[in-house]
């Protein structure tokens, strides 16, 4: 089964096609990265327009590089949430017109379900039941995959995700946007035992995440020194910040699988991509005689290729959608 995938939730316009959920036959990407570099983060509006610009060219070139036409896919798949409403619309509406016109069904993606399925790609062997840490600029959630289908959320943030942290810090570093990538090369040079920041717990079982407090304690750690006239090291503070933000991460994610007696775990997500945290969790996965992956870091970030592969279980299960699909920014999952 051949699905053509759109994915346009935040600032990247992406298609891609795949075949049977693993294949990937075509994965296109065209970034905003530099675009909203300007701005320190992504303009919503600005990122929806962009998406009108783009989504047609990169739809014809994902065709184009496996040699098809719309006519020799079997499905149309597209992200209808959770993101940036204006922007998952474009990719909604493109994927409602090529369905219409070619008559073809169209299949409904969860962003999340997305990222967590990226992992089947590279590593089909690999399936349910397991735990998974998906980390990204919106979203921290930790996810028991009890089949192909089936989600249930056992933690998630109460505030500020932690690649949105990332961003927030690096902003403040004056080290740029995206925060993720540029955190990692300064604390790279740095020691991340100099500066204890906040480790925070929440909710019942004290997996839910907060990391709204560690980004504001970084902050007031740079504003009092610039107060008092001392200069930081901002090698030392990103390290110190990436340490804390990953000791969270990494810990919830392993107590999580201990408790529910799961013996497989996964990372997905745009901070997914984080060396130090792929390095932690596959450390801990060994010390507790846990399997564990994880995409490269082409599949981590958002791409179309994830989506078809998410779309091929929904098919499978019976999954679809009429001319009435709409964009749903803060679609729950479930």
């Amino acid at each position: 089964m051949k699905i053509l995938a759109i994915e346009s939730s935040c600032d990247e316009t992406a298609a891609a096609v795949v075949e049977d959920g693993c294949r990937v036959l075509s994965n296109v990407i065209n970034t905003q990265i530099e675009l909203h570099k300007t701005f320190g983060g992504v303009v919503p509006e600005v990122a929806s327009r962009k998406h009108i610009e783009n989504v047609s060219d990169v739809v014809d070139k994902a065709l184009e590089d496996c040699e098809m036409t719309i006519e020799d896919v079997d499905a149309i798949a597209v992200t209808y949430g959770p993101g940036l409403v204006g922007a998952l619309l474009v990719g909604v509406s493109t994927a409602k017109g090529l369905s219409y016109v070619s008559k073809k069904p169209l299949i409904p993606v969860h962003h999340i379900k997305g990222h967590i399925c990226a992992n089947y790609i590279e590593h089909p062997e690999f399936r349910p039941p397991f735990i998974c840490l998906v980390a990204s600029g919106g979203h921290s959630h930790i996810v028991f995959v009890k089949d192909y289908n089936t989600y249930e959320v056992l933690a998630k943030t109460s505030d500020d995700a932690a690649g949105e942290a990332f961003d927030k810090v690096s902003r403040v570093l004056g080290l740029g946007y995206p925060g993720g990538p540029a955190i990692q090369k300064c604390a790279a040079e740095g020691n991340p035992q100099v500066i204890r920041f906040p480790r925070v717990n929440m909710g019942e079982d004290g997996f839910d995440f907060s990391f709204s407090g560690v980004k504001t304690a970084v902050i007031n750690y740079i504003h009092n020194a610039e107060q008092k006239g001392i200069e930081i090291n901002k090698a030392d503070v990103a390290a110190s910040f990436q340490e804390a933000v990953t000791d969270v991460l990494c810990g919830h994610l392993i107590e999580c699988a201990e408790k529910y007696n799961v013996k497989s775990i996964a990372l997905a997500g745009g901070v997914a991509a984080n060396k130090p945290l792929r390095e932690r969790v596959e450390e801990m996965a060994r010390k507790k005689e846990m399997s564990f992956v994880c995409p490269s870091l082409g599949l981590c970030t958002d791409n179309a290729a994830m989506i078809g592969c998410a779309a091929y279980y929904e098919y499978k299960a019976g999954v679809t959608a009429d001319m009435t699909l709409n964009a749903v920014a803060n679609l729950p999952l479930g």
